[in-house]
């Protein structure tokens, strides 16, 4: 099966979700907004609870068309639905695992992590924080537009290839075309989503700004 590396990467959230409104509404929002992919994080849930919303979202994702992402520690689920890329997401510091995933991407901030990215042949990264994040506000400085493009081409240069780059921290529908404009292949998104009166527009939003018209996605 071929799976897709996301254009517009949703990150979940429940803390920062309006009163009132579920995960996994918000999930479904998001998808229907025309998101490629979910990553969830809720790390402090109870394992067997996380792994039921996890088995839901990779539900979800598969009747979406969408990638469906674990954070790390929790594996992905073991049983998916037919259709569905189930991926993990490790931290900055954690090995690449001896049973691959069929996505595999990473958190990273510098040049230094891009290019063991690229060393460990991982499938996507995520780039952070690009702009200033009310998520976690302190977590910078931001590297801006210039930074981001910096950080791509230096790692290029070193590495050679280096895995798509999806720009997380501060990323909107206003600022989201930056990013790709910048070499990003794409947006990583968290709270702009979860606190949105209406997922589905604001991913719209998202989609509009970062996918040109024939572009294929990237797959694996």
């Amino acid at each position: 099966m071929t799976h897709v590396v996301p254009r517009v990467l949703v990150l979940t959230d429940r803390s920062a979700l309006p009163v009132g409104r579920s995960l996994l509404e918000v999930v479904a929002g998001a998808l229907d907004g025309g998101a490629d992919g979910i990553l969830l994080r809720e790390r402090d849930l109870p394992a067997a609870e996380r792994a039921a919303l996890a088995a839901a979202i990779v539900d979800r994702c598969a009747r979406g068309g969408a990638s469906a992402i674990v954070a790390a520690p929790a594996p992905a689920p073991s049983s998916a639905p037919a259709g569905a890329a189930v991926g993990v997401h490790l931290r900055r510091a954690d090995p690449v695992p001896e049973e691959r995933p069929p996505l595999l991407g990473r958190s990273c901030h510098d040049v230094a992590e891009l290019v063991r990215a690229a060393r460990d042949g991982l499938d996507y990264v995520t780039l952070s924080p690009v702009a200033t994040t009310s998520s976690k506000p302190g977590h910078g400085p931001p590297l801006g537009m210039r930074g981001v493009a910096r950080l791509i081409a230096r790692a290029r240069s070193s590495a050679g290839r280096i895995p798509p780059v999806l720009a997380l921290g501060g990323v909107t529908p206003t600022n989201a075309g930056d990013w790709v404009a910048a070499g990003a292949h794409g947006v990583a998104v968290m709270g702009g989503v979860m606190r949105a009166g209406h997922p589905a527009q604001t991913v719209a939003a998202l989609v509009a700004r970062t996918r040109m018209p024939g572009e294929g996605a990237v797959r694996r």
